[in-house]
């Protein structure tokens, strides 16, 4: 039985039941469903719109319903069209006509709102310990070698060298704007939607802000309409869950070609790669591969929901009904992406000396030379012209910078600055990759990710 059944005069046609249906999938909201339905029972109860005794039977109800799903006994029934109706299906079944005054005062429209946001608000918060704990991951990997250097790259070239501290605490910082954007999308979704009724609120004394403070809500909805329709929290939830998902696809990718024969910076541990079912010799960072690939699904996943929200007329349309596959799927994919990855970095070797020999290719000193020319007076624009005639020099000759340094009566002055790690520690500029501002960069950062973890508390 439908919960509109009174209107119409034959069932639900099968194609549409099969269409309409959600409880195949939403039912993973029950635990939040049934926290909102707990709360409405009290709101009730404070609005003397049931009695103490309707009020504790109710409650005891949803507790036991609560129960059938913990343990695995809770049975669906054949006319359950979503997780919403089942409970009260359910709750019918074991109260009686007191059960079936869970709904007074409300429709299933402010209780899917109010339950999606229960659930959205607790997911946000454990995507974000998880990526507090990815972040715990990067930090292990740099301290194992505290002093280990690499190239960095711009266009995928080799650039100037930095510590490995350095590089994994760049993402460690993009990680940290991620945490920073769910808590703050938590913070705008931490609005009741409890008592907009279907649209327009009820004529029955209710009182929103009661059941907003006991559902942990920071206020009560300001605008019927808009609490029944607002689908913002989810794509704002998505659109951080894709922005975690490219960063973790940009680290995926690194981990690639820090893998590969021709990098050679890294390996991961067995239990973190893969075989080949012909290549006997492959050890493939499927892990990094994976990782990469589903940054693809979760911007998919936002797309859609934008696209189904733009057109919608206000207020509540069915259509919304389509905002929770997308959500849950991008939750325990990037989720799945997180820990993987933590897991893989943890189980990872860091060759520092490959790292440290690409780092100190002599091509990389180019800028020193150039800056001790800046430190002698001459302007940039010159002593960068002067070097690149040097590099171009280099180049024709099939030899090092450092051969026509030394052979060059102007610049052989400069040769000491191709020493290994001098282009590394001559980095000493405020948030640089030298191992002078690593220590104000570790404070910062632990400093920040301190906060977020406060902020989630």
């Amino acid at each position: 039985m439908t919960l509109w059944n009174g209107r119409f005069s034959s069932p639900m046609a099968k194609s549409l039941w099969d269409l309409s249906e959600s409880y195949s999938f939403d039912h993973v909201l029950y635990a939040h469903d049934i926290a909102g339905s707990r709360a409405h029972v009290r709101g009730l109860a404070h609005a003397g719109l049931l009695s103490g005794d309707e009020c504790a039977a109710l409650l005891t109800t949803l507790d036991a319903i609560l129960r059938e799903f913990e343990d695995g006994t809770f049975t669906r029934d054949e006319s359950d069209e979503d997780i919403h109706t089942a409970i009260e299906r359910r709750a019918t079944e074991l109260a009686g006509a007191t059960g079936a005054k869970l709904h007074t005062a409300r429709s299933r429209n402010d209780q899917v709102a109010t339950t999606l946001r229960l659930f959205t608000r607790d997911a946000v918060t454990s995507v974000a310990r998880d990526i507090l704990t990815l972040l715990d991951a990067l930090d292990e990997v740099g301290a194992t070698d505290p002093g280990a250097y690499l190239p960095g790259y711009t266009h995928l070239q080799r650039a100037q060298p930095v510590l490995l501290t350095h590089h994994l605490g760049a993402h460690a910082w993009s990680l940290l704007r991620d945490v920073e954007r769910l808590i703050d999308a938590r913070e705008r979704m931490n609005v009741s939607p409890l008592g907009a009724g279907a649209l327009a609120g009820t004529s029955l004394p209710i009182q929103p802000a009661f059941t907003a403070e006991l559902l942990g809500f920071r206020e009560p909805f300001a605008n019927s309409l808009d609490a029944v329709s607002d689908r913002d929290f989810v794509a704002e939830t998505l659109f951080a869950l894709s922005m975690v998902g490219i960063h973790l696809s940009r680290m995926g990718e690194e981990l690639v070609l820090w893998t590969s024969e021709e990098f050679g910076f890294a390996t991961l541990g067995d239990d973190f790669t893969t075989g080949s079912s012909m290549l006997p010799q492959k050890k493939n960072s499927d892990v990094a591969e994976l990782a990469r690939a589903k940054s693809g699904r979760l911007v998919g996943n936002l797309t859609g929901l934008l696209v189904i929200l733009k057109g919608l007329p206000l207020s509540y349309n069915r259509d919304l009904q389509e905002d929770k596959e997308p959500l849950f799927d991008s939750l325990r994919h990037v989720t799945l992406m997180i820990n993987a990855l933590a897991g893989a970095y943890r189980s990872m070797t860091f060759h520092a000396e490959t790292a440290r020999r690409a780092a100190d290719d002599p091509n990389l000193v180019a800028i020193d030379i150039a800056e001790r020319l800046v430190q002698e007076g001459v302007p940039f624009r010159q002593a960068h012209e002067q070097v690149g005639q040097l590099v171009g020099e280099a180049v024709r000759r099939g030899g090092s910078l450092l051969d026509v340094v030394e052979q060059s009566e102007e610049f052989s002055r400069f040769a000491d600055l191709f020493a290994s790690g001098a282009s590394l520690n001559a980095r000493t500029s405020p948030g640089g990759s030298g191992p002078a501002a690593q220590t104000e960069q570790a404070e910062r950062l632990s400093a920040a990710r301190d906060r977020a973890a406060e902020r989630l508390a």
